[in-house]
């Protein structure tokens, strides 16, 4: 298949356009992300206490940043964690995961790696077996190619 001058010049106006005003990423707003807590706490604002997120405060490569969360709870059939969401709020889906236990799980503690695409705050939620939630949240700033800002 050969093009023509007019398809080629047509093709490269095009991917321009593309890139100069849509291929441009959405990031997350402040906005989203208080929805998705609010929907992931029936409707409140979760308080604080309880639950402890751990993240470096800065991170050298933004692809793999290690998070890990544990909620205080005595974990028995009356009183348990049902899930935790961690979220992050500048990426273009705040959603990044989401942890579920039982009463059988023993202790509610979890250790990943996210992509963060800028610095932004991360954010966890723990929903307990009562209905009640909790909140922490750390800033966590992500450098590039490892000088420091």
């Amino acid at each position: 298949m050969s093009l023509t001058r007019r398809e080629a010049l047509g093709l490269t106006a095009g991917a321009a356009a593309f890139i100069t005003f849509g291929g441009q990423l959405a990031f997350a707003a402040a906005a989203d992300t208080e929805e998705a807590i609010k929907a992931f706490a029936g409707g409140s604002m979760p308080g604080t206490g309880k639950i402890t997120l751990n993240a470096p405060e800065i991170a050298e490569n933004g692809n793999t940043v290690p998070v890990s969360i544990s909620v205080e709870s005595p974990m028995t059939t009356d009183n348990y964690v049902e899930s935790v969401m961690i979220l992050a709020e500048g990426n273009p889906n705040p959603t990044v995961a989401t942890f579920h236990f039982t009463a059988m799980s023993g202790e509610a503690a979890a250790k990943t790696r996210i992509r963060l695409a800028k610095t932004q705050n991360v954010i966890a939620v723990a929903k307990m077996s009562d209905g009640s939630t909790f909140m922490d949240t750390k800033e966590v700033k992500v450098t590039i190619g490892g000088c420091g800002g």
